[in-house]
């Protein structure tokens, strides 16, 4: 098939787009930038600078690549901008979704988020409801992520990626990033992230992993997918490991934590054959040293 990653330089892009050519696939990255376009270039793919927002060209680059399938792993998280990522999520998704509609595409996959679940008892699986009533600043990325995923479903097959939360190379949770600098103790450390070593559950995933589950969804039904490790676990138990194996001061262990914080079960991905590599993030921590 003909795959175009809208995104292709993000940290799940730049390991997917390899991954979909060595599949078989012939690919077309985008970046907004002429320096990531060249990079799509030399990893093998066809590239093109577009902006998301730039509704026009959007079209045009839609209608000139013809693709079979698009998939949407755009963000604007580099600077820990949570408004900038919900419009990429709402006016983006909009432009991309008209575009590909307009070329004949009926197939996307979304990259959506595993922890905008509402409030409830254990790991969430994908037919719990989204936590819509959520005060700001969540109720906005919420109200975000149904606004990404609602658009998405407007073409044929639509299958929208709930990953949980991102670590490894290119995210913030890599050394060096924004996570450790938190830790850290830097006041100018750009994050939007729970670091709190109490008892919220999150649900983690390798950014491999993220990339290898978008070339799978190709062959997948239309729906959410939850796209997490085996192993929720408490900010009490993964903070601690985190620090060590980022060279950071861990947190003082504390008590309660936001009630909507409970992870997500990757059940039915792995009934689809989807298969981490990195299955906990004990194991996926421990080689971020590495």
């Amino acid at each position: 098939m003909h795959i175009f990653v809208a995104g292709a330089t993000g940290a799940v892009g730049r390991l997917l787009v390899p991954l979909l050519l060595t599949a078989g696939h012939q690919v077309t990255g985008t970046s907004r930038s002429r320096a990531g376009a060249e990079r799509v270039r030399r990893q093998g793919a066809s590239a093109v600078q577009v902006d998301v927002f730039d509704r026009h060209a959007v079209h045009e680059v839609l209608t000139a690549t013809a693709p079979d399938a698009v998939i949407h792993q755009l963000t604007d998280l580099s600077g820990a901008d949570g408004e900038a990522t919900n419009r990429v999520r709402r006016e983006g998704t909009r432009n991309l979704v008209d575009a590909a509609m307009s070329a004949g595409v009926a197939r996307i996959v979304v990259q959506s988020m595993a922890w905008v679940y509402a409030p409830g008892r254990g790991p969430a699986g994908e037919e719990e409801p989204l936590d819509l009533g959520a005060a700001e600043p969540r109720g906005g990325m919420v109200a975000g992520v149904r606004a990404l995923e609602e658009t998405a479903s407007e073409l044929d097959t639509a299958v929208s990626l709930r990953y949980g939360v991102l670590y490894g190379p290119g995210t913030w949770y890599e050394p060096g990033g924004a996570v450790a600098a938190a830790l850290s103790g830097d006041p100018d450390a750009q994050l939007v992230a729970n670091l709190g070593a109490d008892d919220s559950v999150s649900s983690f995933v390798h950014v491999a992993d993220a990339a290898r589950a978008a070339v799978d969804a190709l062959d997948w039904p239309s729906g959410p997918v939850n796209i997490v490790d085996d192993e929720p676990a408490r900010g009490r138990e993964w903070l601690p490991v985190l620090a060590a194996a980022l060279d950071v001061p861990a947190p003082a262990v504390t008590p309660g934590g936001p009630d909507w914080a409970r992870g997500a079960s990757n059940r039915l991905a792995r009934s689809r054959g989807w298969r981490p590599e990195h299955p906990s993030w004990r194991s996926g921590f421990a080689q971020l040293s590495a």
